[in-house]
């Protein structure tokens, strides 16, 4: 049996299978944490499909496992998560949202239709392929403290322990039927970083009796902004970003404290807890000389995603063969982030790209933005891709 010509065969034979589970998904999202709607549907197809699983994992978490021949001999996993993102959905579609506010605007959807098309071409064809498959239907990717960190520490994926773990992102930047990669350092940490400062309150036309946070707030903003310009190494990556400031006073009251939110993005370890203490010391520091006070909050978020640089030239090499090297992307160096990072600090990881964007269509809106949408014909792509990979690397080249 040629397996590369028979998974495209049952790639396109199940097209119709996964682009109705892509819908459903759709239709029905759900937030972090909440998944329990998604886990459901997602252990009745597995049951249909005869695939045993666990669920319940990191709360609504499911692994399922498809043994082929000497099950033992090697163990690989992919990953699809499951959550939503709270957006209002504005595409006008059969397959909209109908949980208002919620949507699926970062393709989970997606991820979890095409690695139930790859289970069940791997299952179709496990008795051509030896080891095991481990499916990891990951929940709450979009909430700190992330499905994939609370996952590993529940050790769910010790037993059996994976020899590489493949997880698949939608991208719009490449068109549908085109993938990405990228060999190492590939995506940032990301931290939120939740400060508070302190005065006191008064008349705006009274600004002598008062110490006003406002003012003090765009001294800290800007102040904190040297860290990235001059304490951060030219050579490695770095964003401090503000995305929220409240400051909830009236045109004629100065408040008592003014709240802001950010981000703080890089791509090494021992530079983000030093940034860290400079950030904490930065904003106290600048309230105090200004006569106010400041409370500095940050939560450690997901750590800089790393593509093991062997797996990554395998996935090249495989993705070439399935595709056509044409269709294989190299990739840059990127400031969002994702909890699969978690995964990458313990296992070998490849973490690549499908492209789903379609200009003729219309499919060109961005990740997390209320008109995002793709190219189903992607799922055809992604569906065998995944089960091509899963194959090749338990297998060895074919």
């Amino acid at each position: 049996m040629n397996l590369l010509e028979e998974i495209k065969n049952l790639s396109r034979e199940y097209f119709d299978d996964v682009v109705f589970f892509r819908r459903h998904f759709h239709a029905t999202p759900e937030l972090s944490t909440q998944e329990h709607r998604t886990a459901a549907y997602i252990a009745a197809r597995l049951d249909e499909m005869g695939i045993s699983y666990e669920e319940g994992i990191a709360g609504t978490g499911i692994i399922g496992h498809i043994p082929g021949k000497n099950p033992a001999s090697k163990v690989i996993a992919l990953r699809a998560d499951m959550d939503a993102l709270p957006i209002l959905e504005q595409n006008k579609v059969e397959y909209k949202s109908a949980n208002p506010g919620v949507m699926h605007a970062c393709g989970h959807d997606v991820h979890m239709a095409s690695l139930l098309g790859s289970a069940k071409i791997l299952h179709q064809l496990r008795d051509h392929w030896s080891g095991t498959v481990k499916l990891i239907f990951q929940p709450s990717e979009e909430k700190n403290p992330g499905g994939a960190r609370m996952m590993l520490q529940e050790g769910a994926l010790d037993h059996p322990r994976p020899a590489a773990i493949f997880g698949q992102h939608v991208f719009p930047g490449l068109p549908a039927g085109k993938v990405g990669i990228r060999s190492g350092s590939y995506m940032a940490s990301a931290d939120e970083i939740y400060i508070t400062v302190k005065g006191t309150g008064g008349h705006a036309a009274k600004p002598e009796l008062n110490v006003d946070p406002i003012v003090i707030a765009s001294h800290v903003i800007l102040a904190l902004q040297q860290i990235v310009s001059r304490n951060a190494a030219p050579y490695i990556p770095t964003v401090l970003s503000f995305g929220r400031i409240i400051g909830d006073g009236q045109t004629n009251v100065i408040p008592d404290e003014v709240k802001i939110e950010g981000t703080f993005r890089t791509f090494d370890e021992e530079w983000r807890q030093r940034a860290h203490r400079r950030i904490r010391e930065t904003a106290v520091f600048v309230a105090q000389g200004m006569g106010g006070g400041c409370e500095v909050f940050i939560s450690d978020g997901y750590p800089y995603l790393h593509n093991n640089e062997e797996l990554a030239a395998k996935f090249r090499r495989h993705a070439s063969q399935y595709l056509g090297a044409e269709n294989v992307e190299e990739l840059e160096l990127s400031m969002t982030a994702e909890d699969f990072a978690f995964y990458s600090r313990k296992f070998d990881t490849c973490f690549y790209r499908l492209g789903v964007r379609n200009l003729e269509n219309g499919k060109t809106s961005n990740l997390h933005t209320s008109t995002f949408d793709v190219d189903e014909r992607a799922l055809e792509t992604g569906t065998g891709l995944m089960a091509w990979l899963a194959i090749c690397e338990l297998t060895g080249d074919l």
